[in-house]
């Protein structure tokens, strides 16, 4: 078993996820100072912030002898060693080529990207990134690819390829 965490976020992200975490406590701090009816908003963030974190942002990738199995802090997800036709590092150029013009569907902007990425090439694929660079992409004999952005990607691509080779 090998275990690799998201990737940390790469400068842009970070920066953005930091304007992005501003605005809760500043629209708290102008609702008691002046406009009451921004504590809805500022809470409604905050809720959304938190089941982003929970349920949309992984927190590990563990490659086991047969399954990667994908950690959220609320959930897991499993995908056998047998459903994966591929693994490999892909980095952006390659990407847009690859999968042609595409639109985040899920959450974004916070912490990266997570859920899906529709693409005109490749249809719907599942997102995980929380970097520009470092991409894995996954292909499935069945079901939608997955995109995603585990720390020491190149370890990661060896381990789960080893793990479909052995299974």
């Amino acid at each position: 078993m090998k275990s690799f965490r998201l990737a940390p976020m790469s400068p842009m992200i970070r920066a953005l996820t930091l304007v992005l975490l501003a605005l809760p406590p500043a629209l708290v701090v102008i609702a008691i100072s002046d406009i009451r009816l921004l504590a809805v908003p500022a809470l409604l963030l905050v809720l959304t912030y938190a089941w982003i974190w929970l349920r949309f942002r992984p927190s590990r990738f563990v490659v086991h002898q047969q399954m990667l199995e994908v950690i959220w802090p609320l959930k897991r997800r499993e995908l056998l060693c047998d459903e994966i036709s591929n693994v490999r590092l892909v980095d952006g150029q390659t990407l847009r080529i690859e999968t042609g013009w595409g639109m985040r569907i899920g959450a974004g902007g916070l912490w990266g990207g997570f859920g899906w990425l529709w693409t005109n090439r490749k249809g719907l694929v599942q997102m995980y990134v929380s970097r520009t660079d470092g991409f894995v992409w996954i292909n499935r004999k069945s079901g939608r690819p997955w995109l995603i952005t585990p720390e020491n990607p190149e370890a990661f691509v060896r381990a789960l390829s080893s793990c479909s080779v052995d299974t």
